[in-house]
């Protein structure tokens, strides 16, 4: 959605906003769906996913399989109709990363966080092709800060799991790191190079003074929690670094909004 408002070339149009955030929400949770067939064993074996519908029996998996193969289709359809047929092949690209490449790299390799991160950020993306018919720069700049905020991100999600990510087979960096410190290594520089590409919007004049204030501000906050991690590592801080990292985003995204809405923007 906030790809669409800041794509937009004049008058956002809400009818087509609409548009794309539903054919984007069912190709998500298309893809969603999926990846539970998949990985059903597995969850099984974790306590924080066992009572999902499928491993709790409440769901078999060809209804599963169906649903969520219906809905993804339904969605890039529903885009490929209704939006534009650039934003539904960013659907598809997104659905078929994330499904068939880093839902099976994820019992094989850490790089599977790297992969993942990769169709994570590609729905800004889609709602900036969905607005201009094109990707120019501001898709970019999107898709960079998504990418990178992704990693340290998870990596903080991965810390507080990482036993259960062991019973379920996942070989996360987590799980292969004892001592934690490659875990936050990563997290520190991912939000350290953060900082310069969350600047990118305003370099190529997407946006103001405002936003690169507020980006800036925000990105040492969330580099400070990812450093905060670092010095003590241990489920306290990974907490703290996860509840930043939910916090920087819709806070981010939400400047870019208000810049573009401030007079002159």
């Amino acid at each position: 959605a906030v790809g669409f408002v800041m794509a937009s070339p004049g008058m956002v149009s809400w009818a087509l906003l609409v548009h794309t955030v539903i054919g984007t929400a069912l190709v998500a949770s298309g893809a969603s769906a999926l990846n539970q067939v998949i990985e059903r064993a597995s969850d099984a074996r974790m306590r924080r996913t066992a009572r999902r519908p499928l491993p709790a029996g409440r769901l078999g998996r060809e209804q599963a399989l169906v649903f969520g193969a219906a809905v993804a289709l339904a969605g890039m359809l529903y885009l490929a109709l209704l939006v534009n047929l650039l934003t539904a092949a960013l659907g598809a690209l997104t659905l078929s990363l994330y499904v068939f490449v880093y839902t099976p790299l994820k019992r094989h390799s850490p790089l599977a966080t790297l992969v993942g991160a990769v169709p994570g950020a590609v729905p800004p993306v889609m709602g900036c092709a969905a607005a201009s018919d094109a990707l120019g720069p501001l898709a970019w700049s999107l898709f960079g800060i998504l990418f990178l905020w992704q990693m340290p991100h998870f990596l903080a999600i991965a810390w507080l799991y990482r036993s259960d990510y062991a019973r379920g087979g996942f070989p996360m960096l987590s799980v292969l790191d004892e001592n934690g410190q490659r875990t936050a290594r990563q997290a520190v520089l991912y939000g350290a190079a953060l900082i310069p590409v969350s600047l990118l919007p305003a370099v190529v004049g997407a946006s103001g003074l405002a936003y690169l204030v507020g980006a800036s501000v925000l990105g040492v906050v969330f580099l400070g929690y990812g450093v905060a991690f670092a010095r003590a590592i241990g489920l306290p801080a990974a907490r703290r670094l996860v509840l930043a990292s939910v916090l920087y985003l819709p806070l981010l995204l939400g400047l870019l909004l208000v810049d573009r809405a401030l007079p002159g923007a």
